[in-house]
């Protein structure tokens, strides 16, 4: 679907919506998509034809309704109900269930809480230590506050899985991109700001992975 849709398709099917031809053309790739997938077995053809209609109906509505301001939002809207009617359908052919009992389990409760310790905890203790800086950004929006948590998650995980190296590469590759902020800029209060903010977002990813280390360990010998 992403990668049989030229950028030109999707333009036009913004522009045009049920008059454009490129809609017709992507649900007729993806119609060949779904036979090719199921070897062309037309045993499937009510599934097919609820896959095809659903989704050049759910298209539709989202070029009818699509501006600046909702794309984002209308876009994962968009893959969840394709996504839901795929599941259904197979489903209808296929029964099965999904056991989420497994989300129950203290180590993945465990895992759950502290990927969110990591990722917003973490932010707003940070947000607090830098407070005093009071640095006023050029651009503000919270690409500083998203990028600090992938950082924290890399870290988390690296640690999880014994690769350090990943740590140092990481912390180099941040070093590069950020060389350029603390090169040209004469207020040492941005230097300052970035270093202390880097190495307490490292620090307190790897102690979140030492504590949650440590957790699991007791939750395994407790079982």
């Amino acid at each position: 679907d992403f990668l049989l849709q030229p950028n030109q398709w999707v333009k036009h099917k913004k522009k045009y919506t049920y008059k454009s031809k490129y809609l017709y053309w992507h649900i007729l790739v993806h119609a060949l998509a779904l036979l090719c997938t199921l070897q062309f077995d037309l045993t499937y053809w009510k599934g097919i034809l609820i896959v095809l209609i659903s989704h050049y109906s759910i298209d539709l509505l989202k070029s009818q309704l699509e501006n600046k301001k909702n794309a984002r939002f209308l876009f994962f809207i968009d893959q969840i109900l394709h996504l839901s009617v795929i599941f259904a359908v197979v489903r209808y052919y296929c029964f099965y269930t999904i056991d989420f009992a497994f989300i129950y389990q203290t180590k993945s409760l465990l895992l759950i809480t502290f990927i969110l310790i990591v990722t917003h905890v973490i932010s707003l203790v940070i947000k607090l230590l830098l407070s005093k800086w009071k640095i006023k950004a050029d651009t503000p929006n919270e690409a500083g506050k998203y990028i600090g948590m992938l950082e924290r998650l890399f870290v988390f995980f690296f640690i999880l899985i014994n690769y350090w190296e990943g740590i140092g590469f990481l912390l180099a590759a941040k070093s590069v991109f950020r060389f350029g902020d603390l090169s040209k800029s004469k207020d040492r209060n941005l230097t300052e700001y970035i270093l202390i903010g880097t190495l307490l977002s490292f620090a307190m990813a790897i102690m979140a992975a030492f504590g949650y280390q440590y957790l699991a360990e007791i939750a395994n010998n407790s079982i």
